[in-house]
């Protein structure tokens, strides 16, 4: 009877551990497959930040990819499993499945800092992250009233939901979202398609001459357009989202904050455009601006080129933690905004 009750017992064990191994042989082809998918779909990249962009002015949502990228139901399910986030790979590192030797993780490209725009010396990390972004809807617009232009053009936003598809918004982005917005209301709008680290590296340059760099594109716009009357620097913040996001209505936003250099002749006339701008904002968007920040002094660049015009700002759109969608309803209220200081409406 004793031998009997053994047996049953080391059957039962063995239906068990055959159980287990099924399961564990099912999760290491469904984790293969998984892993497999989501690098053939970052690698391939078929869709471009180009082609983002005008699907992102054409529909208004920014996050449209990923209402059904299907790694989102396989992500789900391993976090949920093994603690994998097949969105940040370096989970599987530090769970000691695979080695790569010296690896960049994700973790670090989201947390990465900047010092205030007026220092841009991680560029070169920046690069890693970001990319040049080319215009995605060029036009031959004749006379030109607004110029935008980004300073510091790989500054990034957040690639969640959109990193898998290779995409990565930035400043660039922004401002060809804003040209369009601003096209649509019958405001003639150029951006500065220049790439500005090419035009460092040409000229040997480093960081530190990013403003020199944009402001001699900033003098050949003006000597070719006449009509020129505004210039816009779009730049984001380095701080966290907690104070770079509103929410107005059912709608999440990326703060805005002018910046003004107080050491030239134009600085007054600099100031009260985005004193107008801020008041309107607050009017329509109350929320949105953080205000208008001052810069003068040591160690400050405290000109920014607006003392090329009187109609100059240089504006923070939110930080690096803001979406894009985010972003594009700024945009949307900027441009708003912008129409009725210009039109007087």
């Amino acid at each position: 009877m004793a031998h009997k009750h053994m047996n049953l017992k080391n059957t039962k064990k063995r239906k068990r551990f055959l159980k287990i191994k099924f399961i564990f042989y099912i999760l290491l082809i469904y984790v293969g497959f998984s892993y497999t998918f989501y690098y053939s779909l970052k690698t391939n990249k078929t869709v471009s930040n180009e082609e983002f962009i005008n699907l992102l002015v054409s529909t208004g949502n920014a996050n449209i990819l990923s209402s059904y990228k299907a790694t989102n139901l396989v992500n789900a399910t391993m976090k949920f499993i093994l603690n994998i986030d097949f969105t940040k790979p370096v989970t599987l590192l530090n769970g000691s499945i695979l080695e790569y030797g010296k690896q960049k993780s994700e973790q670090e490209v989201e947390t990465i800092s900047l010092e205030y725009n007026d220092d841009y010396s991680n560029m070169e990390e920046l690069k890693e992250i970001s990319d040049y972004i080319e215009d995605p809807n060029p036009t031959n617009t004749e006379s030109p009233l607004i110029y935008l232009y980004n300073t510091h053009q790989l500054e990034n936003y957040s690639g969640e939901n959109l990193n898998i598809y290779g995409i990565t918004p930035n400043v660039l982005m922004a401002s060809y979202v804003l040209r369009e917005n601003l096209n649509k209301l019958g405001l003639p709008t150029i951006v500065e398609e220049a790439n500005m680290s090419e035009i460092l590296s040409k000229n040997g340059w480093n960081y530190a001459y990013s403003y020199q760099a944009s402001r001699s594109l900033m003098e050949e716009k003006k000597n070719k357009y006449s009509t020129l009357t505004y210039y816009i620097d779009i730049h984001r913040d380095s701080v966290s989202g907690d104070y770079t996001t509103v929410t107005i209505g059912d709608k999440k936003y990326a703060k805005v904050l002018f910046v003004i250099g107080m050491e030239h002749a134009n600085w007054q006339a600099n100031y009260n455009f985005a004193t107008n701008l801020n008041l309107l904002l607050e009017k329509y968007y109350s929320g949105l601006s953080r205000g208008i920040m001052q810069k003068q002094g040591m160690n400050v660049n405290g000109i920014y080129n607006q003392d090329l015009s009187p109609n100059c700002l240089l504006i923070e759109v939110g930080g690096v933690d803001n979406t894009i969608e985010e972003v594009y309803n700024t945009m949307n209220a900027l441009a708003d905004v912008l129409f009725k200081q210009i039109k007087g409406e």
